[in-house]
């Protein structure tokens, strides 16, 4: 969903090596980066990844495709819910309610503690990662945790993550399902999700078979949607699909 507005697509090794060069020549993995011992053992390079990312999305204006889904959405006699695992906040920044959306690898917005000492999860507001991008390294001292004084982190769902504290994402979730239970019949606008980590897919196929709920899957390079009830597949990106049904509804 992010893509059109400019952010960057990591999927697979060299999408994500061309995404952050100085990461590719080291050989550093997506996977190897994206977890809690980056930050134990090279907090300046894991925080110089996470602080780029986190000033991107800052900057970033979500494209035209946000607007029209928000807009269909306030205009349903009932409910609209967001199941994301981008942590991007792009649909926040995009104008939907933050009581609608569920992000279930959290928010690259908020910040724990490492260790972590408590359960404590607080914005990431304050915090303005200065990173040299030629070397993907944090210049400026990482965010503390207020509670020990240690080092803090995002509140992300991360590889290898044991630690990740998700009372904040478990009480989006709850809000998600007691909406999901008005609902006769949901409908389900499922956009790029893959099956390298099938998240989003799995709970679009569950509300499926469970609910008989129509998936209209817009996805460019995993379309396929046989074996579901009622469903539609868009080999598009997401800009390009919503624009065509939006020309559609008139």
């Amino acid at each position: 969903m992010g893509i059109d507005s400019g952010l960057p697509d990591f999927r697979g090794r060299h999408g994500f090596w061309r995404a952050y060069p100085a990461l590719g020549r080291q050989g550093i993995a997506f996977t190897s980066i994206a977890s809690p011992q980056a930050f134990r053992d090279t907090p300046l390079l894991a925080w110089g990844f996470y602080g780029h990312r986190l000033a991107l999305y800052r900057s970033t204006t979500p494209h035209a495709g946000f607007a029209l889904l928000r807009d269909w959405a306030r205009a349903l006699p009932a409910a609209c819910v967001i199941f994301t695992s981008n942590v991007d906040g792009q649909f926040q920044r995009a104008g939907f309610d933050e009581e609608v959306v569920t992000e279930c690898h959290g928010s690259l917005h908020f910040l724990q503690c490492l260790e972590p000492c408590c359960d404590a999860i607080w914005p990431a507001d304050e915090f303005i990662p200065d990173v040299d991008r030629e070397q993907c390294l944090l210049r400026n001292a990482p965010p503390a945790c207020p509670h020990c004084g240690g080092m803090a982190r995002p509140n992300v769902l991360m590889f290898g993550d044991a630690e990740w504290i998700e009372h904040r994402t478990a009480a989006q979730a709850r809000r998600l399902e007691r909406a999901l239970q008005r609902a006769a019949r949901p409908v389900v606008i499922e956009i790029g999700a893959g099956q390298a980590v099938p998240t989003v897919r799995r709970f679009g196929e569950r509300l499926a078979f469970t609910r008989r709920a129509p998936i209209i899957r817009i996805n460019p390079h995993e379309p396929d949607i046989h074996g579901l009830t009622v469903g539609v597949s868009l080999p598009l990106g997401a800009l390009e699909a919503l624009q065509a049904i939006a020309s559609l509804r008139g």
